[in-house]
């Protein structure tokens, strides 16, 4: 960050603070981004206005078409104004400030004034103009040059997001944008195929950012592109929810001379604005945990109609988080791999640590994951420094993606610890604190690129983040006693103290009721009836012993009444036998259902023999539950064992500072 972009920003934020009282800090955005980008246009246009004035006075009558091809060959941009005013003569009426600056921006060719009607700015100029400050304001906005000679695109990247940081400060992470060292690095990893040689002289390739905030990634992205390849072209595409962010980066490329058709407004999720489309290289950075919860029934639709036909085959995450429904849109982006397009696509997306392993097997997340590594589209991950971030200090990673890789990473996932590369800002911005300088950047994009693992890179076969989850059941083992404690327990069996209702009316009601009561009591007292200490351990023999005494009284009763009443006067007996179902099938134990999560790479049975039977004999699998699931425990593939010290070196330590507290109190107390 220079100088230069430092000064703009702190000029600009001046003239924020005139608006304090009338405006809420939050809200000066509502005034600055769009004067910033209007006195950008009008830097821009100012030195060819009287020529585009003079050419119109000759055109007022040619068709609109006509009109449009001659101001914009005259103004030399992709856009004109043909008002009489502009911030070198506005400020020459101030009592018709108002009326005067509308007309000024009413004369905006229709590519440039739809831009500006995004920011909704007419009614906050007749509060500018009701409050007495929008003569002051737009006498500051006058003082400075924004042209692009003076304040470069990137400059003015880092301008408008340095706004928004300051006016959001709340704002979610990745709401707006991503530092622009991040994004050079995403960048460098982008490009990072010796198969795309980017520097051929007139090569052209397509970029897309879904959640393009301010198009900081776009505007990265050609800066490095122009850097390898001056005669080359990275057309870039892009779709912003944010009316703001939209306009500013529609701005940005309208003043670049590219297509600003190409950044499109909308919910990337509910309304893709490039259904057919697809594309070389894509990057970017969604929403850090934002549910998707307003967007969930056309979500669920697309997931369910058209399943791998649509963006959302692999599986839905949970509403409370949707960066993986924004990865799945990336990967349905990528172009096949044919002879005309030997290369495939590659994407770069930042995310945090929840899409690593959120979700258990079978989940949304995991299925997702699945299909990613069984499709072999993971290239790596790059691992973060903390405290990145503007708003939010939490973990981030890099995600490389890729349908066709290269040879030597075919099948493997590279994994590589950056955490440590940053270094201290000298002034925090936010809640960023560290940054990551352009030497880290190209260490980090080395470590990618190594063969062999070391403590910073670790290279896994794409099997090695899935695992089976395998249920593992145990018999149901039961004794059962007529004691009078557990016949007590009978009494609070809901099916049995279900009895004494009834779903009838009237006095069918009330005979219900009293017959479900007689039957309560004809139960308990056969039951009291027949108390013994005996312990019986198998549930048929003792089954058959109740059947017995219900017949003798009389008493007849539903198997659900009976199940209850044997439940009432079990317990648990892993000595007792194992209860049957139709004396074919073993009873499962839900209370002593356990999990294991078993490596893909290892056989499900020896594992099970090894580490499972010999705790739990009785145990068996039961194969219909088992399902595959991927996660990726990036932090402990990195795990270093550090030796406990011993406890003499402990010791050691305790009667030195025992000694240093003690020489300490002579000093403040004295020898005596």
């Amino acid at each position: 960050m220079n100088v230069n972009f430092q000064d703009k920003v702190s000029f600009i934020w001046s003239i924020a603070e005139v608006l304090r009282g009338e405006y809420k800090p939050e809200n000066y955005g509502e005034v600055i981004l769009p004067l910033v980008v209007i006195r950008r246009f009008d830097c821009v246009l100012e030195k060819t206005k009287p020529e585009v004035l003079e050419q119109y006075k000759i055109l007022q009558n040619k068709p609109e078409g006509v009109q449009t091809a001659l101001l914009t060959k005259t103004s030399k941009e992709d856009f004109y104004n043909i008002s009489n005013y502009g911030f070198n003569n506005l400020l020459s009426d101030p009592d018709n400030i108002a009326d005067n600056f509308k007309d000024y921006l009413n004369g905006f060719s229709k590519n440039a004034n739809e831009i500006i009607q995004y920011f909704n700015f007419d009614s906050e100029i007749d509060k500018l103009d009701r409050n007495d400050l929008l003569y002051e304001v737009l006498k500051r906005f006058s003082e400075i040059d924004l042209h692009p000679n003076t304040v470069s695109n990137i400059e003015m990247g880092y301008i408008f997001e340095e706004l928004i940081r300051r006016f959001s400060e709340n704002a979610e992470a990745g709401d707006h944008y991503t530092p622009r060292e991040v994004i050079r690095l995403m960048v460098h990893l982008l490009f990072n195929d010796d198969r795309i040689d980017i520097a051929t002289e007139g090569i052209t390739k397509t970029l897309y950012d879904c959640a393009a905030g301010t198009g900081g990634m776009g505007s990265v992205a050609n800066e490095y592109m122009k850097s390898h390849n001056n005669l080359g072209e990275l057309i870039f595409h892009a779709q912003e929810v944010n009316e703001e962010s939209y306009a500013i980066a529609k701005s940005d490329l309208l003043l670049k001379k590219e297509d600003a058709n190409n950044i499109r407004l909308g919910n990337t999720l509910t309304n893709d604005k490039f259904k057919t489309d697809t594309f070389d290289f894509m990057i970017s950075n969604p929403p850090y945990g934002v549910d998707w919860k307003k967007v969930e029934k056309a979500v669920k639709d697309e997931h369910n109609d058209l399943g791998f036909n649509g963006r959302f085959g692999a599986g839905l995450p949970r509403t409370s988080d949707g960066q993986l429904l924004f990865l799945q849109h990336l990967v349905s982006k990528m172009k096949p791999v044919t002879e005309e397009n030997p290369y495939g696509s590659r994407i770069a997306i930042i995310m945090n640590g929840s899409p690593l392993f959120t979700g258990d097997a079978g989940s949304g997340e995991s299925e997702i994951r699945r299909y990613l590594f069984e499709n072999d589209l993971v290239e790596g991950l790059v691992a973060l420094p903390n405290d990145l971030f503007y708003n939010t200090g939490i973990s981030t990673y890099i995600w490389i993606l890729t349908n066709n890789k290269e040879t030597h990473r075919r099948g493997k996932v590279t994994l590589v610890n950056a955490v440590d590369f940053s270094r201290k800002m000298k002034k925090s911005m936010g809640n960023k604190r560290n940054e990551i300088s352009e030497e880290q950047i190209m260490d980090i994009v080395s470590l990618y690129n190594e063969t062999k693992q070391n403590k910073k890179i670790k290279i896994f076969d794409n099997e090695d983040f899935g695992f089976h989850k395998i249920t593992v059941e145990r018999p149901l083992r039961l004794n059962f006693m007529l004691s009078k404690e557990r016949i007590e327990r009978v009494k609070h069996e809901k099916v049995f103290q279900n009895l004494a209702t009834s779903n009838k009316k009237g006095e069918a009601k009330e005979k219900q009721i009293e017959e479900g009561i007689a039957l309560q009591q004809r139960i308990i007292n056969t039951l009291n009836t027949n108390v013994s200490n005996e312990i019986i351990k198998n549930r048929e023999i003792f089954t058959k012993k109740l059947k017995e005494i219900f017949k003798k009284e009389g008493i007849t009763v539903t198997s659900t009444v009976l199940k209850a009443i044997l439940n009432g006067l079990s317990e648990k007996d892993e000595t007792a036998d194992i209860c049957m179902r139709n004396k074919k099938t073993v009873e499962v134990d839900t209370e002593l259902r356990d999990y294991e999560s078993i490596p893909l790479k290892k056989d499900i049975q020896k594992y099970f023999e090894i580490e499972v039977l010999p705790h739990v004999p009785d145990a068996w699998i039961d194969e219909t539950a088992t399902k595959v699931g991927y996660e990726i425990p990036f932090t402990r593939c990195f795990y270093e064992y550090t030796p406990i010290r011993s406890s003499k070196e402990i010791l050691k330590e305790i009667q030195k500072l025992e000694a240093e507290v003690a020489e300490q109190l002579k000093k403040v107390f004295g020898n005596g």
